[in-house]
Order: C-alpha cells, then sequence, then structure tokens
C-alpha cells in the first residue's frame, strides 16, 4: 500500500508540474506579449514627441517667415521713399538753399538708419563686376575701356537686400 501511495504522490506530483509548466508557459507568453506591446506602445510615443517637435519647430519657424515677409512687404514700399530722397538730394546739390539740403539730408539719414536696422543694405554696383544675382542690366553701352567690360557702369536705380536676400535687384548700365 505504500507503493501504490507513494506512486499517486509522484503521479500528483508530476500531474502538479505539468499544470506549472503549463501556467509558467501561458505567463511567459502573456509577459512576453505584453513586452511586445509595450516595446510598441514605446515606439508610438517617441515617434509622436518627434512629430510634435518637428511640428513645434515648424510653427515656430512659419511665424519668424511670416513677421520677416510682413516687414520685408513694408520695407519694399518704403524704397521708393528712399528713392525720392536720393533724387532730390542729386537737385539739391546744385542749389543754393541750404536749409533743403540739410533737412533732405536729415530725413534721408534717419530712413536709411532706421531701414538698416531692421537688415536693409544698399546693393554696390558701380564699378563693380556686373552679377545676376544682385544686377539687372538694363541695357548695355560701349565700354570705355577695355577693363570695363562686362563691369557695372552706371546705377539706374539702387537695388537693396534685407537680411542677406535680394530685396530689389540693381538696375544698371553694363559695360559691353
Amino acid at each position: 500500500m505504500k507503493k501504490d501511495q507513494q506512486e499517486k504522490t509522484k503521479k500528483q506530483v508530476k500531474e502538479q508540474n505539468v499544470k506549472c509548466d503549463k501556467k509558467h508557459d501561458d505567463l511567459q507568453k502573456k509577459l512576453d506579449e505584453l513586452n511586445d506591446k509595450l516595446a510598441s506602445e514605446k515606439d508610438s510615443y517617441v515617434r509622436l514627441m518627434a512629430e510634435f517637435d518637428t511640428f513645434r519647430r515648424r510653427s515656430a519657424e512659419e511665424k519668424l517667415s511670416l513677421v520677416a515677409n510682413a516687414s520685408a512687404d513694408t520695407i519694399l514700399g518704403l524704397l521708393p521713399v528712399l528713392d525720392d530722397c536720393q533724387r532730390a538730394l542729386q537737385i539739391l546739390q546744385t542749389s543754393s538753399d541750404e536749409a533743403a539740403k540739410e533737412g533732405t539730408m536729415l530725413i534721408y539719414t534717419k530712413l536709411m538708419d532706421y531701414l538698416k536696422t531692421r537688415g536693409l543694405e544698399e546693393i554696390k554696383a558701380k564699378g563693380e563686376k556686373f552679377d545676376t544675382d544682385f544686377h539687372e542690366a538694363v541695357t548695355q553701352f560701349p565700354a570705355p575701356s577695355e577693363d570695363m567690360k562686362g563691369m557695372v557702369i552706371d546705377v539706374v536705380q539702387t537695388g537693396y537686400t534685407l537680411n542677406g536676400k535680394v530685396l530689389r535687384f540693381a538696375k544698371v548700365v553694363v559695360g559691353a
């Protein structure tokens, strides 16, 4: 009888071991599934954060671009006033009215100084080599000397850059 009981106990232990192994396998499967799900969720989270960071950066760039374009449009509208001041100064050079010269020069200087603080710069053209990135050829004129060929002889309209970008090309006469 003792032998029967021992065998019965062995059988029960084996059954329990099989049950435990099955339970262990089931738990291991669940653990693997949860780890996979966690990795998937973590990957989704990281992608979402990267996407949000890109959105935030793009939004900030668009906002800066909008402000820059608005200021560029405003400054572009002021360029004819600047041209008129330059023409007035040229005409007043032959005048004897010192007050008009001084007043016009004061207005021109203040306007130009303000626009320079906003990033406006005059494109140097006269005597420079013709560059299509900054100059627009209005006409060609026979060069007075061989070294003036391909060079800017005269400036018809001054060009400007705003923060390194061409706002208005300089309209020039090129030596041929």
